[in-house]
C-alpha cells in the first residue's frame, strides 16, 4: 500500500471519529466474548471474528455512536 493509500484511509477514520489502535486481548477475556454469546468458540483464533465481537462489546456497554 503506499504512502497516499494510508493517509487517504488515515484521513477517512478521522472524519468518521475512528481511531487505528493496536491493542492486546487476553485469552481470559477472549473467552468472556464466548461466555457472553458475542463469539463462537471456534472462532476465538480468528482476528476478524475477535475484532467483531470486541467491537459488539464495545457498544453494548460503551453505546455506539456511528
Amino acid at each position: 500500500m503506499s504512502a497516499a493509500e494510508r493517509m487517504r484511509r488515515h484521513r477517512e477514520r478521522r472524519r468518521k471519529g475512528l481511531r487505528c489502535l493496536l491493542i492486546q486481548l487476553r485469552e481470559t477475556e477472549i473467552n468472556a466474548l464466548i461466555c457472553q454469546g458475542l463469539l463462537k468458540p471456534e472462532m476465538r483464533n480468528n482476528p476478524g471474528a475477535v475484532r467483531k465481537a470486541f467491537y459488539t462489546f464495545l457498544d453494548g456497554t460503551l453505546g455506539g455512536t456511528q
